[in-house]
């Protein structure tokens, strides 16, 4: 008798497919958000580089510019890598 706008739609099943759209359209708003704020900014990783890689890096760089000789590079090289 009826068969209007409101007599010929999905039913119950089109309300299910809405609400799952929903959730996977907000489920990827979130996921995009959590992935932008997490990512490393320039000059960092996601992991910490060990203090050990740091300070054999400087003993390299001070070498290189002349501060320190050969010997003084392998003594402290030596030092840092006893503590392991």
């Amino acid at each position: 008798m009826m068969d209007g706008w409101y007599g010929s739609g999905w039913g119950i099943g089109g309300w299910i497919v809405m609400a799952v759209l929903m959730l996977i359209f907000w489920g990827g708003v979130v996921t995009v958000v959590v992935l932008l704020l997490r990512r490393p900014h320039p000059g960092q990783g996601f992991a910490e580089r060990p203090a050990q890689d740091e300070a054999e890096r400087i003993l390299n760089e001070r070498f290189a510019r002349g501060e320190i000789d050969e010997q003084e590079l392998t003594a402290r090289r030596a030092v840092l890598r006893r503590r392991e």
